[in-house]
């Protein structure tokens, strides 16, 4: 038998389907799930709750945007101000919780680092044509924030949930 370096896509396939027959994708109550703490529903996120959540993400984004050399083209640093980023960024944080769990069964890290090239896409087209780079630019169709102060402004952001605006 020829080894895994040899293998065609077919069949690499082939061997992880093989792998992977006797996981049960649709156990929700798996420890995986557990580990991977909350999901994060802006819509209805309560302002209580709200300044935990925003920081919890904005420490993992500030991480993840470092590990991964992630430019500011891709993630501005004002990606706090923009839904799209916020829903993406937060799923991503919530999948990485999730699949390097303890409790994984080995196999979460590269379903992540998978997830995350198929995300990383979705994050490029989300800030494409942002004009952020160079500090927050506000378009008339997205919210206003009159505020100049970054610290003052992320005080003020992170005490409400800002799912329905």
């Amino acid at each position: 038998m020829s080894s895994a370096d040899d293998w065609s896509p077919e069949e690499a396939e082939a061997a992880l389907l093989e792998e992977l027959s006797g996981f049960d994708f649709d156990n929700r109550a798996t420890g995986a799930e557990a580990a991977a703490g909350e999901v994060v529903n802006w819509r209805e996120l309560e302002d209580a709750r709200a300044p935990e959540v925003w920081t919890d993400l904005r420490g993992w984004v500030e991480w993840f945007t470092l590990r991964y050399q992630i430019s500011t083209s891709v993630v501005p640093n004002c990606w706090w101000k923009h839904g799209r980023l916020v829903e993406e960024l937060s799923a991503l944080r919530s999948a990485h919780a999730a699949l390097f769990s303890t409790e994984d069964s080995g196999l979460g890290p590269i379903g992540w680092h998978e997830r995350l090239t198929l995300a990383l896409q979705r994050i490029k087209e989300a800030s494409s044509g942002l004009g952020c780079t160079s500090g927050h630019v506000s378009k008339k169709s997205v919210r206003d924030w009159s505020a100049v102060d970054d610290t003052n402004e992320w005080e003020a952001w992170i005490t409400q949930g800002h799912g329905t605006r």
